[in-house]
């Protein structure tokens, strides 16, 4: 089973994760919110499939383009 990479969109803090490992996702579903300069930005799964991996934790800051989570789709 293939896994497609989740990556932060913008460099930001992990503000709240709000997926875990073995959870269903659908495409859309929010995995975690980034906060950015009072903004709330979401994650989201790209595609429907089981969230493999967090790769962040809560507080940790992120760059642009960084892996967060791994999906097995």
């Amino acid at each position: 089973m293939a896994e497609v990479k989740i990556a932060a969109e913008i460099a930001a803090s992990v503000w709240q994760i709000q997926a875990r490992p073995g959870d269903t996702l659908a495409e859309g579903d929010t995995v975690l919110l980034l906060e950015s300069m009072k903004m709330e930005i979401p994650v989201t799964a790209p595609r429907a499939g089981r969230l493999a991996a967090i790769l962040v934790a809560e507080g940790e800051a992120v760059e642009e383009g960084q892996t967060v989570a791994l999906l097995e789709a």
